[in-house]
């Protein structure tokens, strides 16, 4: 059986690729940085008839908190086929480049880059124990910059100094580790779930969270033939799904 471990997966888009890959036949290591949050969440899934998935209590933005879940997991299996990395803030908006204060920069980057970068760091072990790793980063549509110099692009307007700046900066290194890990088994790609209505935009979204975890599960699922080192976007490439950096 195959093992997955979502971060921020207690609510939103996180919950419901819980449950999407839980369909798909996956054990479901259910990340959230709040156990208690997290032990719902899994009584919940449980009470739909889910048996396997449970809780592991990670907050990405403390060290010792991930290396404390990578120790615990590692205590209760050899190998882990799927890591998404998930749990993501805005930072509030709006934001712009001169008037946000830099400390809101350094939490931005610190939950949406340096917590990603860390959590991919201490479960690479386990990952490469599988034999079709696969390595999902949720990015956002606002992390193109090709897109934010269009005009003529539907979110132009939309540019959020900090949210963005971690987007872009979360995509360039999923271009890097996707170049590190191209002679091996891995499928390393970055995902927008698309402009969805959660807590995260005041539920202000056009998208559904179904669809927007079915976009994560999709990439977190890819057979030996599928892409790596791609940015998939439904939202801003309809017709490819593969969105521009």
């Amino acid at each position: 059986m195959k093992k997955v471990l979502i971060t921020g997966a207690n609510k939103s888009i996180g919950f419901e690729t819980a449950r999407q890959m839980l369909q798909q036949g996956y054990y479901v290591y259910l990340g959230s940085r709040d156990q208690q949050k997290g032990q719902h969440a899994v009584d919940q899934l449980q009470s739909e008839g889910f048996e396997r998935v449970e809780q592991v209590t990670i907050d990405v933005d403390d060290p010792t908190s991930i290396q404390a879940a990578s120790d615990a997991l590692s205590k209760k299996t050899d190998v882990l086929d799927v890591l998404i990395n998930n749990a993501g803030i805005s930072g509030g908006f709006p934001q712009t480049a001169l008037g946000t204060d830099i400390s809101v920069f350094r939490q931005v980057f610190e939950t949406n880059l340096f917590g990603i970068i860390e959590t991919t760091q201490a479960f690479i072990g386990l990952l490469k124990k599988s034999p079709e790793p696969r390595i999902v980063n949720v990015t956002s549509g606002l992390g193109s910059l090709t897109l934010h110099n269009d005009p003529t692009w539907q979110y132009y307007s939309v540019k959020g100094a900090c949210y963005t700046a971690s987007k872009a900066a979360l995509n360039a290194y999923t271009i890097v580790l996707a170049y590190e890990l191209r002679d091996t088994a891995f499928k390393v790609n970055a995902v927008d779930p698309g402009y969805t209505a959660t807590d995260f935009n005041h539920h202000s979204g056009h998208g559904s969270v179904a669809d927007a975890a079915a976009r994560l599960v999709k990439a977190a699922t890819l057979a030996t033939d599928g892409a790596t080192g791609q940015f998939f976007s439904d939202d801003n490439a309809p017709d490819t799904g593969i969105s521009p950096w």
